[in-house]
């Protein structure tokens, strides 16, 4: 039996990630950070068949431990503060989680158990202000957020220890994915959310900013399978897993409100305090390469990944 570790198992990728691991006979460890308020809510179905232990990735000798004690064969970095507005509001603690967390697990990794396979999440927001449409591998970074850049340090950090120590560490370079696991914070839970609220006469209407900024949206679902191929391969490599469309926040209206009988236009108010300070157009990845060599193609598209989040809230907001 393969032992994989999990940092932030808690979060939607983690959950769906632990999920995908348990039908493949591993033993599945997930670190969660000591706070007052653990939130086990995603992973209280499985949570009988995890272990879970405390680490904290501004901590390096806990980190250390945690991969002595468990020796796992693979590790996933999942953890980050990964909401991009908060990062521009506390610019200094998302470098110490997304940037020098990716080293710190790395570190630990080689001092104690260098044949361990790693993997980093790497993230879209890497591009930025994009060079080139759509991005691949090849693509020169322009990050436009203090997110954007700690996750460049972090997928360079990966490449280096790869490249200097011999590690078996991957990035992928994932695309906005979603799902009903998603934090209400992030724009796709926000709107579909609300479509529910709103049908049920619960709100009256919905705040947003860019309505015309254009974004790569999956399923989470089938982007943990693409982390978990990369780890399966004979030789560590960087990918992209994306959809390869692009849809506007618009459309996310359109496709969530429709999905409760309502025109979005009578309900969604645009506000310039919801804009980024720098904003990323248009995201629109290319996972050709992970196609040819993983296998890997997205099975939900937008209009079923929106409608499922949408029949979620709807049900929740029964229960």
């Amino acid at each position: 039996m393969k032992t994989a570790l999990i940092t932030g198992i808690t979060g939607q990728d983690g959950s769906y990630l632990a999920e995908l691991l348990l039908e493949n006979g591993y033993h599945v460890v997930g670190m969660v950070r000591r706070t007052s308020t653990i939130n086990f809510d995603r992973i209280a179905h499985i949570q009988d068949r995890l272990e879970i232990v405390q680490g904290d990735l501004l901590d390096q000798s806990s980190l250390t431990d945690t991969i002595r004690e468990h020796k796992p064969d693979e590790v996933y970095n999942l953890a980050a503060q990964s909401f991009v507005p908060t990062s521009f509001s506390q610019p200094v603690l998302t470098g110490e989680f997304t940037a020098l967390g990716v080293t710190r697990i790395l570190e630990a990794i080689r001092q104690v158990k260098p044949d361990t396979r790693f993997y980093q999440a790497s993230s879209s927001e890497m591009f930025g202000k994009v060079s080139e449409v759509p991005q691949r591998e090849s693509t020169p970074f322009h990050p436009r957020s203090p997110y954007g850049v700690a996750k460049v340090y972090g997928h360079w950090i990966t490449v280096n220890y790869r490249e200097s120590y011999n590690l078996f560490a991957c990035s992928g370079i994932l695309f906005n994915h979603e799902s009903p696991r998603r934090g209400l914070e992030f724009v796709t839970h926000k709107v579909t959310h609300a479509a529910v609220r709103i049908r049920r006469g619960l709100q009256r209407e919905l705040q947003l900013g860019n309505l015309d900024a254009r974004r790569d949206w999956g399923f989470a679902g089938d982007y943990v399978r693409g982390m978990w191929l990369m780890l399966q391969q004979d030789k560590p490599d960087d990918y992209v897993l994306a959809t390869g469309e692009t849809h506007s926040v618009r459309e996310l209206c359109d496709v969530a409100f429709r999905r409760q009988g309502l025109d979005w236009q009578s309900h969604v108010v645009t506000d310039s305090r919801h804009y980024r300070p720098a904003e990323v157009d248009l995201l629109i990845g290319d996972a050709s390469k992970a196609h040819r060599i993983l296998g890997w193609e997205p099975r939900v598209c937008f209009k079923e990944l929106v409608e499922m989040m949408v029949d979620a809230d709807a049900q929740s907001e029964k229960a």
